[in-house]
């Protein structure tokens, strides 16, 4: 039990947390694996894209195991910051990530989900960031990312009020692609995760770097990395790949 790792024959690297009967609490330990396999799916060349999810029905993940990381946070034990590569706080990430979502995700768990650029939930999937009324901040990226994913006074409720979501509600705030029943949830998931695994890898790569690196630029100075970063995109072996196959379907056309 912990976080699981596997790596199909599509390129997807299928990372679970595994801790069901615990509603997939992550203790201490089970951060370092996750923050293992996120470095990886990085490093391996034949992942294409992760697929991220919660096993048992009740739970994605609920964050942290607080009997555990409560105590040795506040006797100075280890530092919050041991905890970015579970939240892929560190640069240098850009492979995507797919999120499939079901019952409670709260806390860390909520906060996982911020690192992923595509989530899908279920119909019964509830959300939280429980941590102010608990006395504590959603530190685990929330406190940069959410503000910047959505509009400041929907993050301010989420943060703020520590209350539940539905998914509905988290859709409506523009937090999830997708809300679909829980039986179509790993289906639609693995759809996604498979489609962008069949995209050029360079491109990929390229659009995510851009996502998390452009925006806080000025214009210019990110209008001149955006050219630099397309450059790289459009003179990869994928893109002349690709440039040969439109044009000879041009030629077919044009018969």
């Amino acid at each position: 039990m912990g976080i699981s790792y596997a790596v199909d024959g599509e390129g997807i690297a299928h990372v679970r947390f595994d801790r069901p009967e615990k509603l997939n609490a992550l203790t201490l330990a089970m951060y370092d694996e996750l923050a293992q396999c996120f470095v990886r799916a990085n490093d391996d060349a034949n992942v294409r894209v992760v697929l991220l999810g919660g096993n048992g029905e009740r739970a994605f993940c609920v964050g942290a195991d607080l009997g555990e990381s409560i105590p040795a946070l506040a006797e100075g034990r280890f530092d919050i910051s041991e905890w970015d590569g579970a939240h892929i706080k560190q640069p240098g990430f850009h492979k995507p990530v797919v999120a499939a979502i079901n019952g409670l995700c709260m806390g860390g768990g909520f906060e996982i989900m911020l690192a992923a650029d595509i989530r899908v939930a279920s119909e019964t999937s509830v959300f939280a960031l429980p941590e102010a009324s608990l006395g504590f901040t959603p530190a685990g990226g929330t406190l940069v990312r959410l503000v910047r994913q959505i509009p400041y006074a929907l993050a301010m409720e989420l943060m703020l009020t520590a209350e539940r979501f539905p998914a509905r509600r988290l859709a409506e705030m523009g937090l999830l692609n997708r809300v679909v029943p829980p039986g179509q949830l790993e289906a639609v998931a693995l759809d996604y995760a498979r489609g962008i695994a069949k995209k050029g890898r360079v491109a990929v790569s390229v659009i995510k770097e851009a996502a998390l690196t452009l925006g806080h630029l000025p214009f210019d100075e990110a209008f001149r990395r955006e050219a630099v970063l397309g450059q790289r995109a459009f003179t990869s072996d994928e893109a002349r790949e690709g440039l040969r196959r439109f044009l000879s379907r041009e030629r077919s056309t044009a018969r």
